[in-house]
């Protein structure tokens, strides 16, 4: 449990915020200049908050009125930055246990369990200048592991990294986030990260959080449009492998009994699977349209509708329990005559979903798909 509760007033910038989570991984959305990392300096002790108080846990680390402040090495927090900061003479075994010697705390995690987690075996004997941007991330969050941490703070960690090298790390941290059992504070402008790895989702702006909750709930709500960004909304739906078409090279998966297409993933029938739609990919349609190449039609129910100015509008369905979200023109949305409660049909291209992540026991080969 995590719980953070301040006020602090930094230059000219406020800071305002007051949100809790249950642990598993937390993030902090906003755009740059939100107040993200300042909350995260407050949590790790690196900055003082004017009032308040932040616990993790049964661990009081900062109270004001009754003058709790432990410094950042009593709070055992393990902070992992844009860029890894390695020791360039030293060798990554030697990085990697260094905060260890250092602290002088015993892992919470054994040298072994954290080097296989991250899929470092083989750069041990390495050091940082023959190491690639996402192969360094890897070896600097084992470092921070290892350095017994009751939380792990990481401060938009793949920001630094290209597309190629992001894509290579999630895996990693979504495979950290299921077995490490260490509750993690996950800093990010990105939605796309923001919605494969995290539990609970704060909204921050100007100081403020806008929204807390679970990820998949905050996403599909239209009037957090202007923290979020318009351009990167989307839904997050929870689904589970049906089958594998080989010949195909397709993956059916159910979500609320209905079946979702999307290119290979190498998992196993009845896995848990995390999907991540952008608003701007879904289409609309009153029926099932004909000779597209479209491959999912979802049966989904209006919920709600923005009117805006401009070109755009916001829809928000239901799918069973589940929500999704599309975004049509405004002349679209006449032409079709929605309204709330009309039964319509959502189009999802199957190219056009993100890569899936599993939400249970998987593991990470080679080629960058998951299996168990």
């Amino acid at each position: 449990m995590l719980s953070v509760d301040v006020e602090a007033r930094l230059g000219t910038f406020e800071i305002s915020a007051n949100f809790s989570s249950s642990g598993g991984v937390t993030a902090l959305f906003g755009r740059s200049g939100s107040g993200k990392t300042s909350l995260v300096n407050m949590i790790a002790g690196l900055a003082n908050p004017a009032r308040g108080r932040i616990s993790v846990a049964d661990q009081v680390l900062f109270d004001s009125e009754r003058r709790i402040d432990l410094s950042p090495r009593k709070r055992r927090i393990g902070h992992v930055f844009q860029e890894a900061r390695l020791f360039p003479h030293l060798t990554v075994r030697r990085n990697l246990t260094f905060s260890h010697w250092a602290g002088g705390r015993d892992a919470s995690m054994p040298f072994d369990e954290v080097v296989a987690l991250l899929g470092i075996e083989d750069l041990l004997d390495r050091r940082p200048a023959k190491l690639s941007g996402g192969e360094r991330q890897r070896v600097a969050i084992g470092r921070a592991l290892l350095s017994g941490p009751r939380i792990l703070l990481m401060d938009e960690p793949l920001a630094s990294l290209d597309q190629a090298r992001k894509s290579e790390i999630l895996p990693y941290l979504d495979r950290l986030r299921r077995e490490a059992a260490i509750p993690i504070v996950y800093v990010s402008h990105s939605l796309e990260e923001v919605a494969r790895l995290a539990e609970t989702l704060v909204i921050i702006s100007d100081g403020r959080v806008e929204a807390v909750g679970p990820v998949a709930d905050i996403m599909t709500r239209l009037d957090l449009g202007p923290a979020t960004g318009r351009q990167q909304a989307g839904t997050v739906l929870e689904g589970r492998i049906a089958s594998i078409d080989a010949q195909w090279g397709l993956t059916h998966i159910e979500v609320e009994g209905e079946t979702i297409e999307v290119p290979a993933v190498r998992a196993e029938i009845g896995e848990e699977i995390r999907l991540h739609l952008r608003a701007r990919d879904i289409a609309i349609a009153r029926e099932v349209p004909k000779g597209l190449s479209i491959r999912n039609a979802l049966p989904v129910t209006v919920l709600e509708i923005s009117h805006e100015r401009g070109p755009y509008a916001e829809i928000v369905c239901g799918l069973g329990r589940q929500r999704l979200r599309a975004r049509i023109t405004r002349a679209s949305l006449f032409d079709l005559g929605l309204e709330p409660g009309q039964a319509i049909f959502a189009l999802v291209k199957s190219v056009a979903v993100d890569r899936p992540l599993a939400t249970h026991d998987s593991e990470r080969t080679g080629d960058g798909f998951l299996s168990r």
